[in-house]
């Protein structure tokens, strides 16, 4: 490697850096401090921006007050606690008194400037409803008191508070342990407090679901550098053992979970069907959101008077009851007039006053939602008896609401009552699941913490990935695999080597294929991956053959409203940058061919072309986006004819001028048979109708009306599926043009890689794709390259094909996988067919 790449690679290495305070004096801090909330605010104090994850009851209020003192102390400018509900009276009442501080409650701007005291405190409602903008003061530091708002990333209190608190100095997030498994919140606030973006993050560790947006999966080779990158700048403790001390004081009692499960008559599901017109045999609430909301409906009576009996059964008891719906809390008031309930509509200052009745025994019973009072509020004092009137998959929420009373200085056992109907066994199963991952990765952080204390070097050191890859190379007879890094490797090609190129590089930073350095995927935006591009682009150049051609894999990028300035969804013009590098570097632009993609998937996965969204403004549309295969030739010697140096030509006699004009034909006529009327073709099965579309589409001229007519009826009869697009817009396609709307996307090696259960590609690249470019710009015995082998699929089509490949692979394991494709490849090639033996026994 050239020292200018080298340098580029170290460029790279960018860890999370401390931004807060360095000459901190501990012995200054109150006395009343336990030895690890002195730790802690230490911690925090010298993070600046991180996230202080302190389990129910281990003083993180206490820890806010004496950050905000020292930072106080050294700017003079005031300090804002952003609180839920009932938790202002911790700062104003309990803990603040102890530091000397008087914490003002505002609500307003004017309230605001008009403050005696430094340090003010608010409800979340006031930021996000527009009563206060911090951008009209000057905070010195904003502390956000259980931070699970920021949960949605696209809910308008993430939103707001992104923007309005961007430019104050110090940020922290306290809150009570978030579920280590709700990925998406540490990444949201991570962003928040300026460590990542957190589009960055969904692609530096995560899959996403091709089926589903939203769903995302941990790669299991990033896993132990994502939990690092997140220890890196949030501390979580769990007991004051995690950092060596002694848990006196601090042990929590039993906790009982006593699961209802009530029967329900399943005759109720046999007047039910589904969208194909076939009856159900049981009740499932699980089968869509319509069936969860019908049992919710139908088992309420059951569940009430479960509910009453739990409550009948222990006489003189404080009870916590949780709810989900509005109709819960009607039923609830009416069979216990003696409940108490907070909800959503109620005057802000007086579901806090009723909150804090409950907490401070004032009244027996309380009712309300998890979303309401499941974060923030101490009611382990006057209460240990929960009941869940319900269950529904959000688990954060269920959790946060248990520890409402299951938390440190809790003196009895606490007991956890959940009803549910049996109907709804599958999100029971679900919640069980979650609540056993969520211990496991519990203890994953415990260990974290075990293991690099609060040492920010340590895990610095760890969290480095390593520059340089150790050259592996395989050979076959027609075929090199090398494991390497594509910009290192190339250098060992000769000039002029090579008949082709043919690869799908990297989409920018869309995804990380490897935890090394080299990897393309791993840079911050577009110009920084293209700056990489730099170093391997001129080697492509230099090792293709004079007027060959380098056929690059692309596609345009979709930028979510967090990842544009604007705030809305954007298109990235990814292939128009990737064909601006190629030019620069002597590449001719010689075509951009079209490959159609299903829309109807690219929705599911993306969610930016939904059709109730459509039908309330068809402005927010855009359209599918397709992928490119960008041809780049390399000028040849010879200007005057512009043939390559050694051409791709065919012979006449197996390609005569009847085929050519046919191949150059723009339209391909029909026989003169009738068309199927929608509603004949919506008689058909899916597979008929499916492959009468495909026929028709391929030989006849478009027509917009009945295209969608066809979509429509079909529709009607209930078979138009909703996970892939069935009539998908054709074209008549001809190798000399420019779409290709055919291509299996389900034809890769990874359908391989799944039967036998091993690392499936990210990105795969249809072998359809391949062939085709293959067969057109390539002949048979050439070298064809790929340098971002993955799977080796070019190499493995090229092989098949006749050609030596050489494929080059930077993630190992891909690497491996891709070598054993390439040797099956090479063994069929060789293998002797019945017409061989027919040929030999001729011969002899």
């Amino acid at each position: 490697m050239t020292a200018t790449y080298t340098e580029f690679l170290t460029s790279k290495i960018t860890l999370v850096a401390a931004h807060g305070l360095t000459d901190i004096d501990r012995s200054g801090f109150h006395p009343s401090l336990k030895p690890h909330q002195v730790d802690a605010t230490e911690w925090l104090l010298q993070q600046g921006q991180a996230l202080l994850g302190a389990s129910f009851g281990l003083g993180k209020t206490r820890v806010q007050c004496q950050v905000a003192q020292v930072i106080h102390q050294r700017t003079q400018q005031p300090i804002l606690v952003c609180a839920p509900l009932g938790v202002k009276h911790q700062f104003q009442h309990e803990d603040g008194p102890i530091f000397g501080q008087d914490w003002q409650y505002v609500r307003t701007d004017a309230e605001v400037q008009a403050a005696t005291s430094p340090y003010l405190i608010t409800n979340y409602e006031r930021v996000r409803d527009g009563g206060i903008d911090p951008r009209n003061h000057t905070f010195a530091a904003v502390s956000l008191d259980e931070g699970s708002v920021l949960r949605s990333l696209g809910s308008k209190t993430y939103q707001t508070f992104q923007e309005v608190f961007a430019t104050v100095p110090y940020r922290f997030v306290c809150t009570a342990t978030p579920a280590p498994n709700a990925y998406r919140e540490l990444i949201y606030y991570a962003q928040f407090l300026g460590v990542m973006d957190s589009g960055q993050a969904l692609t530096r560790w995560f899959k996403r679901n091709p089926l589903k947006a939203g769903d995302l999966t941990l790669h299991d080779h990033h896993a132990e550098e994502f939990w690092l990158w997140v220890a890196s700048w949030a501390l979580f403790l769990y007991s004051p053992a995690d950092l060596g001390y002694s848990d006196e004081e601090y042990d929590l009692p039993p906790i009982n979970i006593h699961w209802h499960r009530l029967e329900v008559d399943h005759h109720r599901a046999w007047d039910k069907t589904d969208n194909r017109g076939q009856h159900k045999l049981l009740l499932d609430a699980a089968n869509s959101i319509s069936d969860a909301s019908r049992e919710k409906r139908a088992t309420l009576p059951d569940r009430i008077a479960k509910m009453r009996e739990i409550i009948d059964d222990h006489p003189g008891q404080h009870w916590l009851l949780w709810h989900h719906l509005e109709d819960e809390r009607r039923a609830i008031e009416h069979a216990i007039p003696a409940s108490i309930s907070v909800y959503g509509s109620q005057d802000l200052d007086e579901r806090e006053r009723r909150i804090m009745a409950f907490a401070h025994g004032e009244i027996p019973i309380l009712a309300t939602k998890p979303e309401i009072a499941g974060s923030g509020c101490n009611f382990q004092h006057h209460c240990h008896s929960n009941i869940f009137l319900g269950i529904d998959y959000r688990f954060e929420d269920f959790i946060q609401a248990i520890h409402r009373t299951y938390r440190f200085q809790q003196q009895h056992p606490v007991d956890i009552h959940i009803i549910y109907a049996e109907s709804e066994d599958t999100v029971a199963g679900i919640l069980k699941a979650k609540w056993e991952r969520h211990n496991q990765l519990v203890q994953t952080m415990r260990d974290l913490v075990a293991t690099y204390g609060l040492s920010h070097a340590a895990m610095q050191r760890s969290l480095s990935r390593r520059i340089g890859i150790e050259r592996h190379v395989i050979r076959g007879e027609r075929f090199t695999a090398v494991n390497n890094d594509c910009v290192a490797e190339l250098p060992h090609l000769a000039a002029d080597s090579v008949g082709m190129v043919l690869t799908s590089i990297p989409f920018g930073n869309q995804y990380e294929y490897s935890t090394q350095y080299e990897d393309f995927g791993y840079n911050d935006d577009d110009e920084r991956f293209l700056t990489q591009m730099d170093h391997l682009i001129p080697e492509l150049l230099r090792v293709l053959q004079p007027g060959r051609i380098a056929a690059i894999h692309v596609k345009d990028r979709i930028l979510y409203g967090h990842q544009t300035d604007s705030r809305f969804l954007e298109l990235n013009p990814f292939s128009d940058k990737v064909v601006e590098r190629f030019r620069r570097h002597g590449f001719l632009f010689q075509s951009r061919r079209t490959i159609m993609t299903d829309v109807v998937r690219e929705n599911n996965q993306t969610y930016r072309l939904g059709w109730s969204e459509v039908c309330k403004d068809s402005t927010k549309m855009g359209c599918g986006s397709p992928e490119y295969l960008l041809t780049f030739r390399k000028p040849p010697t010879e200007t005057t004819t512009a043939y390559a140096d050694n051409p791709v030509a065919r012979e006449k006699d197996s390609y005569s001028r009847g085929q050519w004009q046919i191949d150059a034909a723009a339209l391909w006529r029909s026989s003169g048979n009738r068309l199927l009327q929608p509603h004949e073709v919506a008689e058909l099965n899916p597979g008929d109708a499916m492959a009468l579309w495909e026929s028709e589409q391929a030989n006849l001229p478009y027509d917009y009306n009945r295209h969608v007519a066809i979509c429509e009826t079909v529709a009607e009869r209930g078979k138009l599926p909703s996970s892939f697009m069935m009539f998908p817009p054709k074209v008549t396609r001809h190798d000399g043009e420019q779409v290709w709307d055919d291509i299996i996307y389900i034809k890769t090696l990874n359908a391989e890689q799944a039967r036998r259960n091993v690392e499936q590609h990210l990105c795969p690249l249809p072998l359809d794709i391949v062939e085709r470019a293959i067969r057109l710009y390539s002949m048979p015995d050439e070298l064809v390259l790929d340098p971002f082998g993955g799977l080796m699929t070019v190499p493995y089509a090229a092989l098949k094909m006749g050609r030596h490949a050489y494929g080059i692979e930077l993630h190992t394991p891909y690497f491996t996988d891709g070598v054993r494709y390439c040797r099956q490849a090479e063994q069929q090639a060789n293998a002797p067919t019945l017409f061989d033996l027919v040929l030999t026994q001729e011969a002899a």
